[in-house]
């Protein structure tokens, strides 16, 4: 799966009303964010963004941003924690500027 980010320098990651059973959801915000995170370590991604609100229970959500924020605080990967509903007006933009912020780091 590296190999798919040589061109790639922010990471976002938009599954916070990700679809599927509990335990699938579970996975993607707990033991395989983890996974990837220190995998994108050896990568030239040098930041990663985290939808922390969505149609998920709460739990799977707070358990992936404190992962986000403990490879963060480990790796000194600059990571950004998106708290706001994307159905909000003017979400995208707000998104945007997220990742910019990233990239001008």
């Amino acid at each position: 799966m590296l190999e798919l980010c040589g061109d790639v320098a922010v990471v976002i990651w938009l599954l916070g009303s990700a679809a599927g059973g509990p335990e699938a959801t579970s996975a993607v915000h707990g033991p395989r964010l983890e996974s990837l995170l220190e995998k994108l370590v050896d990568s030239p991604v040098r930041g990663f963004v985290y939808e922390a609100v969505g149609s998920l229970p709460d739990a799977s959500l707070g358990e992936g941003a404190r992962i986000v924020d403990r490879a963060g605080e480990r790796w000194r990967i600059p990571v950004t924690l998106l708290s706001e509903d994307r159905s909000r007006q003017g979400w995208a933009p707000r998104a945007a500027e997220a990742v910019a912020g990233l990239l001008a780091g």
